[in-house]
C-alpha cells in the first residue's frame, strides 16, 4: 500500500537516511538482536522474510520461529526447485510452527508466453531466473517496506561489502542479520539448535537453486561453484548493489578486495 511508504518517508526521511540511521543504530550489534530489534522498529514499516528453503535457510526461519511466528515468509517456487526443496520446506513449516508462509509463483500466462517448453534456462538463464523468481518476487513485495534476507559477506565478491541495512532502490530496506556471519557460525547455529538440514546437503549441494542450474560441489571449490556452473553469472538477480541488478562477477574494486581480505582473516 503506497501510502504506508508515503508515512515512512514523511516521518522518517528518506530509504538512504534511514539505511544510514539503521546501520549506526545496530552497527554493534549480533545477528539476533539486529533481527529481533528490526522487526519492532518503526522505521522500517512492514517486513517479511524472503526465503528459499535452501542450505543455510532454516538459521533464520528458526529465529522468526522464536521471536515472531507469525512473520510473513515468501517462498518463490519457480516450479523448478528440486523436490527436496518443497519437501523441506513442508517440514521446517511444521517443525518450526511457522504460520504465515505465502508460496509465490511466476504468472501461468507468462510462463505460457515465454517458456512454454520449459526450456528457457538451457538458452538463457538471465531470463529463466526474471521470469520464474526476479518478476513474481518484485510483485509480491509491493506490500512491504522492508524484507530480510540470508546474504552473508563471505557467499560472493557481490556481498564482499554487505552492511545490516540496505537501500534497495529507494523503495524499500534490505535487513542482512547474518551479513557478518562466517561459515563456521551458520553450522555452529544449526548444531546448537539441533536443526534438520536440507535433504540435498549431504550429497554435495551446498547452495540450492533451481535443480537444472544446481550441480553439486566438489572439495575445495567455492560453496556456490554449483550454481549456474560454467557461465560468468552467480546470482539470479532478485539483489541489486548500487542500484544495478547482480547477475555476474562485480568489478574486482579495491575496496572489495579489502573485504574480502579482512573476512579471510
Amino acid at each position: 500500500m503506497p501510502h504506508e511508504a508515503t508515512r515512512l518517508r514523511e516521518e522518517f526521511g528518506t530509504v538512504d537516511e534511514r539505511v544510514a540511521r539503521l546501520n549506526a543504530r545496530y552497527k554493534n550489534h549480533s545477528a539476533t538482536s539486529v533481527l529481533e530489534l528490526a522487526l519492532r522498529d518503526a522505521e522500517l514499516g512492514r517486513i517479511a522474510l524472503v526465503s528459499s528453503f535452501g542450505a543455510e535457510s532454516v538459521v533464520l526461519l528458526h529465529m522468526i520461529s522464536v521471536i515472531k511466528p507469525t512473520t510473513p515468509v515468501v517462498f518463490i517456487d519457480t516450479q523448478m526447485l528440486f523436490q527436496e526443496t518443497i519437501d523441506y520446506q513442508l517440514e521446517l513449516i511444521e517443525k518450526l510452527d511457522l504460520r504465515d508462509v505465502r508460496r509465490i509463483q511466476p504468472k501461468p500466462a507468462a510462463v505460457a508466453r515465454i517458456d512454454p517448453d520449459g526450456t528457457l534456462n538451457q538458452r538463457d538463464t538471465d531470463a529463466c531466473c526474471n521470469l520464474r523468481k526476479t518478476v513474481p518476487l518484485q510483485e509480491a513485495m509491493d506490500g512491504y517496506d522492508a524484507w530480510i534476507t540470508g546474504r552473508k559477506r563471505f557467499q560472493a565478491g557481490s556481498r564482499a561489502a554487505l552492511d545490516f541495512f540496505e537501500n534497495e532502490l529507494n523503495t524499500r530496506i534490505k535487513i542482512n542479520p547474518l551479513a557478518h556471519w562466517a561459515p563456521e557460525d551458520v553450522k555452529d547455529y544449526m548444531i546448537n539448535n539441533r536443526l534438520p538440514r536440507h535433504p540435498l546437503v549431504a550429497k554435495g549441494y551446498p547452495s540450492i537453486g533451481c535443480a537444472p542450474c544446481t550441480s553439486p560441489v566438489k572439495d575445495g571449490e567455492d560453496p556456490r561453484a554449483g550454481r549456474w556452473r560454467g557461465q560468468e553469472k552467480i546470482e539470479c538477480g532478485i539483489h541489486f548493489v548500487d542500484g544495478k541488478m547482480v547477475r555476474g562477477p562485480l568489478p574486482k574494486t579495491d575496496s572489495v578486495a579489502d573485504t574480502k581480505k579482512g573476512d579471510a582473516a
